[in-house]
């Protein structure tokens, strides 16, 4: 194959290029440090902002009794009947407290799925939760409402701070899936009409522990 003299003289110097590395002309801006201030205020309070600009809805709970009051409001308000939920630690919490739905087992159609998560990032409101977690992979996007039982320890400030913590928590073997929940399923692609509930849950419920 005959090469022309100026694409022989083009590959010339891509070899050379690749041959002596380049030094980067902005090397502070290679995300040494976080472009985005320390929280001045309360996690629980920025996430509790955050997450209710993006439309979630945020209840806190001084402990656990609180919880299992607020929870009951909600549902009955609502009158949901199928209530999923996969997690051994919830399903026991909920029968020990006289929750008589939570068992229903068909995700498909339940009313709304329950589920822990394993941080809560204050700084853009998100849910992350993993393939780990017992509720697995598809309960918080297929449910039509997704409650999230979670406690002030798990609060993180940053999405860096989430990816650290898993990568502890887990010893650099992470799961499958980490999946960042910032709110309810929402899409402005059809001529920039705001529609929730497009691909994931319309409702998203965050119940907040003080542990």
């Amino acid at each position: 194959m005959n090469v022309s003299p100026a694409k022989e003289n083009i590959l010339k110097k891509i070899r050379k290029a690749l041959s002596n590395s380049t030094p980067l002309p902005f090397p502070q801006s290679e995300g040494n440090s976080s472009v985005y201030q320390p929280s001045q205020q309360d996690l629980g309070l920025e996430f509790a902002q955050r997450f209710t600009t993006l439309q979630g809805k945020f209840v806190f709970c001084e402990n656990q009794y609180e919880l299992v009051v607020q929870l009951k409001q909600v549902i009955a308000s609502n009158k949901w009947d199928k209530i999923y939920c996969k997690e051994e630690g919830l399903r026991k919490t909920l029968a020990e407290n006289q929750f008589d739905n939570y068992s229903y087992n068909d995700l498909s159609s339940c009313d709304t799925a329950i589920t822990t998560c394993e941080w809560l990032v204050a700084r853009t409101g998100s849910i992350v939760m993993s393939a780990a977690q017992e509720s697995g992979r598809t309960v918080s996007v297929y449910a039509p409402v997704h409650i999230c039982i979670a406690y002030t320890s798990q609060l993180v400030y940053d999405v860096k701070d989430a990816l650290q913590n898993a990568r502890e928590k887990y010893s650099g073997n992470l799961p499958s899936l980490i999946t960042f929940a910032t709110g309810p399923s929402r899409t402005a692609d059809i001529e920039k009409t705001l529609v929730v509930g497009v691909h994931g849950p319309k409702e998203v419920y965050v119940f907040l522990i003080d542990k």
